[in-house]
C-alpha cells in the first residue's frame, strides 16, 4: 500500500462521528496489528471529512517523508543560488571564528 494515496481517485468514506468513536476500539486493534499498511479513517459529518485518523507508524513514516521532501526543496533552492564560490574547511572554520588546529587541521 502506498503512503500516499491519489487525490483524484474515489473520495475516501466518511464515518460519521458517532460512528467512528464507537468503532474507536476496532480502529486501534486494526492500526496495532496492521502498523503503517492499516489504512486511515477519515471522520466527519454530511460525508465530509473533519478529521483522519492514522497508524502512529503511518504518522512518522509520513512525517519522515515530509522532511525528506523539505530538505529535497532547500537543496533545490540552494543549487539555484550557488554562485559556484567554494571555502576550504580551514576558511570556513576560520570565517566562523575558530582556529582550524582546534579541530585537528594543520595550516
Amino acid at each position: 500500500m502506498p503512503l500516499l494515496r491519489d487525490r483524484s481517485a474515489t473520495p475516501p468514506e466518511v464515518l460519521p462521528m458517532k460512528e467512528a468513536r464507537k468503532s474507536l476500539p476496532q480502529t486501534s486493534r486494526c492500526f496495532r496489528e496492521k502498523g503503517a499498511e492499516a489504512e486511515p479513517v477519515f471522520f466527519g459529518a454530511h460525508r465530509k471529512p473533519a478529521g483522519v485518523m492514522l497508524s502512529y507508524e503511518r504518522y512518522v513514516k509520513m512525517l519522515d517523508l515530509l522532511d525528506d521532501l523539505a530538505a529535497a526543496l532547500q537543496i533545490r533552492q540552494r543549487d539555484r543560488a550557488d554562485a559556484g564560490e567554494r571555502l576550504t574547511l580551514e576558511e570556513l572554520i576560520r570565517e566562523q571564528g575558530f582556529d582550524p588546529a582546534e579541530f585537528g587541521l594543520d595550516t
